[in-house]
């Protein structure tokens, strides 16, 4: 009791000499005090709950509960959070003041975050997480946060802000968010269920409280992961401004405790951003990773990963390369880029290279050896050359089996790919390319009715499969009638507002309501041909298709930034089926010889994409219905300008001029369309019919010949509507 009472005294010293301003006096006082009271814990949370020492004037300890304790240990701690964060600053405030006066005085780069005020600020919300409370915890968090900055709390505020970024990320879900302008819930299913009854509830004032931002224009998050991703980019901006790049050996340390304070910041958002499917914004912010990317493997596959999702797949295969030179044994880094390579890129030279990667690790490749093949194998069969050998290398891998059918198929070689597709269905039953390739293979055959029982099975497993759906509208209208074509491309557009979630910028309703007339209005509905999207000449198999989409895309984005109904901004792939949905329906109408409904499907599909060659050539298809012939040939003409190789334009165009007795010129645009595509029928035809208007009767029986072979083995579509990838 004397070493109490002692620091009462000396308590009350110091309490004097602080109204009194006589500041010189108070060091002193305190260590008189820490000397007489070193043995009395002066710490609450460190002294057992039955220690006398805890007992005071006001409050014995033999009348407090433990909730009533631990209430105060955290009271204690917040408040001195908050005092320090008042009193640090003041300190800057002072000594900016000072820095700008002739006068030498101390600096805020002096002043330290000493353990007694770290202890203070962080304390208080570790308990809180230790006793379950995670929305007091995230309360105190934010408090701090709030608080206006200073430079000594820079590197605390950077891992606050990283520590409630992980809370949001990974502990709430947007029923238990609450704005971090409002006051924590007194209820919340973030708190332990076993701690009810022992919410903590801030009972303490103070004269003056630490300053904090406000004002008019501040943002403020509405969701958890909308706040998460604030502080993450906040805390990349502190990170990459205290980077430590320097490589000498005495900042080796610094240089180590930068990069994985950076690189959990860099995880946290690919979490943050990868849930929005925000991979543009996520590589960009990876790029600015590369500054601590030195020999890191990791934030270089990040990065590669996010722009390969991002579909820049070009700077991802550059990425990779430097990815599979920190890693040469790892085969799945040289598989991914051949993923780029053969996809969107058609790199094919490149893709043989990362595939021989591959298969040049022999044993360290382990079971991606046969993918390697397998990979080499899709190069040679878009080389139009054969793959025979990735199949007895993996006599278990359906997909092996799935691609040689696939390369027979497109070779027109019906019996052999059906043996083989019949082999991938036996090794994995449910592969949706396995089912729609037999589909395409029965129908090839003229077994339509088969064919459409295929489809439906594997739409009962693939409901959403938009590939599987075009083949159904077209087995559909040959099997059963065209109304029931019309009525599974109203399904399509059902099913693309509900997959996808989005509203079509340009819908009105408009759409919805022709189709409900035309489906009740079935006395008009004819036989219909709807058009391909994915075959050789409109799809992306070819270098030459691949080009003319991205210059679709490019004047596309020029033309819809002269309109008011731009395309929504994000991912391409969700609006590109939206348009081909249009374009089906739009060409049902021609079937039905309804011009008008025709032209508002394809308003809509170029409201998406004005500069499409689909969407040329279906005008193209309505100018002819109209019987206006010069239009067409104009709309023909454009779409030709836009991709030089679509083999359906070229055909149409070929028989307008053929019709206006330009023969040369017919013939000549023609033949262009059989070296692009030699397995196209039509074209054959058209071709026989301009040589025979030509009198060149030998050579028109030969093409007439060449058509009839080639449609006995012709699909319902192209065989290239199934895509080929890893």
């Amino acid at each position: 009791m004397t070493a109490r009472k002692s620091g009462s005294r000396l308590e009350s010293e110091i309490e004097r000499c602080r109204s009194e301003s006589q500041w010189d006096k108070i060091p002193e006082l305190v260590r008189q005090l820490s000397a007489k009271l070193i043995s009395n814990g002066l710490c609450l949370e460190k002294v057992p709950s039955s220690s006398p020492s805890l007992s005071n004037k006001n409050s014995p300890s033999t009348n407090r509960s433990p909730a009533e304790r631990e209430q105060e240990i955290i009271t204690c701690y917040e408040k001195s959070g908050d005092i320090a964060l008042l009193y640090l600053q003041e300190a800057e405030k002072v000594s900016g003041i000072q820095n700008r006066s002739p006068k030498p005085g101390p600096t805020s780069q002096d002043l330290e975050l000493g353990y007694f005020l770290e202890t203070g600020l962080q304390r208080a919300h570790v308990i809180h997480f230790k006793n379950g409370n995670l929305t007091q915890g995230v309360g105190r968090f934010r408090e701090i946060l709030r608080a206006v900055e200073t430079r000594t709390t820079q590197n605390l505020r950077m891992t606050i802000a990283r520590q409630l970024a992980e809370i949001l990320l990974r502990g709430m879900c947007e029923q238990s968010y609450w704005s971090p302008l409002e006051d924590p819930p007194t209820v919340s299913p973030l708190d332990n269920p076993t701690q009810k009854g022992l919410t903590y509830s801030k009972n303490y004032t103070l004269s003056r409280r630490p300053r904090v931002y406000s004002g008019e224009n501040l943002f403020c998050p509405q969701e958890n992961t909308e706040e998460a991703l604030l502080l993450l980019l906040i805390s990349e901006s502190m990170a990459n401004r205290d980077a430590v790049l320097s490589r000498i050996p005495e900042h080796n340390n610094d240089r180590i405790i930068s990069l994985q304070s950076a690189s959990v910041v860099y995880d946290l958002l690919t979490i943050a951003l990868g849930r929005r499917g925000q991979y543009e914004m996520l590589s960009e912010c990876l790029e600015r990773a590369m500054k601590f990317a030195f020999e890191e493997f990791h934030l270089w596959y990040q990065l590669a990963l996010s722009l390969m999702a991002a579909g820049k797949s070009a700077r991802a295969v550059k990425v990779l390369k430097e990815c599979i030179r920190l890693k040469p044994d790892d085969p799945t880094i040289p598989l991914l880029a051949v993923k780029m390579c053969i996809g969107p890129l058609h790199w094919l030279d490149e893709g043989e290279k990362f595939a021989k990667m591959v298969i040049d690790m022999e044993e360290k490749a382990a079971e991606f050896r046969g993918k390697g093949y397998l990979a080499i194998g899709l190069v040679y069969s878009l080389k139009a050359t054969d793959g025979k050998f990735c199949s007895s290398l993996s006599p278990t891998d359906h997909l092996a089996a799935f691609y040689l059918a696939l390369q027979l198929a497109v070779s027109r070689q019906i019996p052999e790919a059906l043996g083989y597709v019949r082999q991938a269905l036996q090794l994995q039953g449910d592969d949706v390319h396995s089912l729609h390739l037999l589909a395409l293979l029965l129908s090839a055959q003229k077994h339509y009715h088969d064919a459409l029982n295929i489809i439906e099975m594997a739409l009962s497993e693939y409901p959403e499969n938009f590939n599987l759906l075009y083949t159904k509208v077209k087995l559909e209208a040959m099997c059963r009638g065209p109304e029931e074509a019309l009525l599974t491309c109203k399904h399509m557009l059902q099913i693309w507002k509900s997959f996808y979630n989005l509203t079509n910028p340009s819908d009105s309703g408009r759409g919805s309501s022709l189709l409900d007339r035309a489906i009740a209005d079935r006395r008009q509905l004819n036989a219909m041909t709807l058009p391909d999207f994915s075959d050789p000449d409109t799809g992306s198999v070819h270098a030459t298709s691949i080009a003319a989409s991205r210059v679709e895309q490019a004047l596309s984005e020029v033309a819809s930034s002269l309109q008011s109904s731009a395309p929504k901004h994000g991912p391409l792939h969700p609006w590109m089926t939206l348009a081909q949905i249009w374009l089906h329906a739009a060409e049902v109408y021609i079937g039905m010889s309804k011009p008008a409904e025709a032209t508002a499907c394809t308003q809509e599909a170029a409201n998406l994409f004005p500069t499409s060659h689909n969407v040329l050539y279906m005008r193209g298809q309505i100018a002819e219905l109209r019987g206006n012939m010069d239009d067409a040939k104009r709309w023909y003409e454009e779409a030709l300008s836009i991709n030089p190789t679509h083999v359906k334009t070229m055909q149409r165009l070929g028989l307008i001029l053929h019709q206006l007795q330009r023969y040369s010129l017919s013939e000549k645009v023609l033949r262009d369309a059989v070296q692009v595509n030699s397995t196209a029928h039509d074209v054959w035809n058209s071709l026989g019919e301009v040589l025979q208007a030509q009198g060149n009767a030998a050579a028109a029986t030969e093409c007439f010949l060449t058509a009839l072979e080639l449609e006995a083995s012709s699909p319902i579509l192209p065989f290239t509507i199934i895509p080929r990838a890893l």
